[in-house]
């Protein structure tokens, strides 16, 4: 359990939440839910028949969009950069994200890719398949130049630059070189949510997000153990050259690293796990708006891991209003660092 000094500070954290602003940038895409019953086996191959409901599609922001979601749902200020498609599904996200945030001007059209769509089927609560509708290639240099013109012209205001990863082609060497070149002798800091690529990519960063996955790809180290995920972590932070390594781990919680610092293992909070989607924009959402708003990484990252264990409740992607984290901390449902293995 939480200490009640400790209790209050993180109460206080939350409360500066709306005083910060945040630049996402980085994969922007629509998640599409179509949902119904399956009461019979398809006579034409053996696969369920999904009687779709009247009320059974629903659109929602994902990628970097639900990154930017969860921030705005914990009452931070955010201005969201991406690519989106001349296209239906390009225009919907244009809606949704000035619904969001205000404003639609940090979002770029490439008329010759699709909006990138994920479209899940989903039958008595449980998802039959997924549809994937995307191009991976590279975006062109014209719209990394525009991507890069917007958080220049907002770097004054920004508290902090989230870059969320998806592998769909609007992280580059370029937008990652040109926002380290902008927030160099800035007190802006840069979070990566990452996928697997060349570390040099982020390189220079503030902190990054890696899954246990992910981090074993990037470090080169299989992580059996403690002892191997401690080096894993720290080999991580070395090569990055960066200030925070905040391992996600499933059903094990989460470990920061700092540089300087000492590993902190922190224990899962989650009382179920329905649906593990969108858990990770949830995490660097709520790490770098805890940042930005003044807690210290550990802070950061317990704030984090609360909100984490939330969404995994929740069917598809969820984000979780101040309020219910708020209700988190007063009910108990509060992480408890777990001892370092001797």
């Amino acid at each position: 359990m939480l200490s009640a000094h400790r209790e209050k500070v993180l109460d206080a954290g939350i409360d500066r939440f709306p005083r910060c602003r945040i630049l996402v940038v980085g994969d922007v895409m629509m998640d599409e839910y179509i949902r119904g019953r399956v009461s019979r086996i398809s006579p034409e191959a053996p696969v369920p028949v999904v009687e779709v409901h009247e009320d059974g599609d629903d659109l929602r922001l994902g990628g970097a969009g639900n990154v930017a979601h969860n921030i705005r749902a914990l009452g931070g200020q955010i201005l969201l950069c991406g690519v989106i498609g001349d296209d239906r599904m390009g225009r919907e996200c244009a809606r949704k994200v000035a619904e969001l945030t205000g404003s639609r001007h940090g979002l770029v059209i490439e008329a010759d890719r699709p909006t990138t769509t994920k479209t899940r089927v989903v039958a008595q609560a449980q998802q039959v398949v997924r549809v994937d509708r995307e191009i991976r290639r590279p975006v062109t240099s014209d719209t990394t130049e525009k991507l890069l013109a917007v958080a220049a012209k907002e770097l004054s205001s920004l508290d902090a630059i989230l870059v969320s990863d998806y592998g769909k082609g609007v992280v580059t060497e370029t937008l990652m070189d040109g926002l380290r070149a902008l927030t160099r002798d800035t007190r802006v800091c840069v979070a990566v949510d990452p996928k697997v690529k060349s570390l040099s990519l982020y390189r220079g960063v503030t902190l990054i997000t890696p899954n246990l996955r992910e981090a074993e790809a990037m470090s080169g180290i299989p992580v059996e153990d403690e002892a191997s995920l401690e080096r894993a972590g720290s080999h991580l932070l070395k090569e990055l050259d960066c200030e925070i390594v905040l391992i996600t781990r499933g059903a094990q919680g989460m470990t920061l690293f700092e540089r300087g610092g000492e590993p902190l293992p922190i224990a899962t909070v989650a009382r179920k796990v329905f649906d593990v989607t969108g858990a990770g924009d949830t995490v660097i959402g709520t790490f770098t708006l805890g940042l930005a708003a003044g807690l210290t990484p550990r802070h950061a990252a317990l704030v984090a891991n609360i909100a984490a264990g939330i969404v995994v409740g929740e069917m598809g992607t969820a984000v979780v209003p101040t309020e219910r984290l708020k209700e988190a901390l007063r009910d108990g449902v509060r992480p408890r660092a777990r001892r370092r293995a001797s």
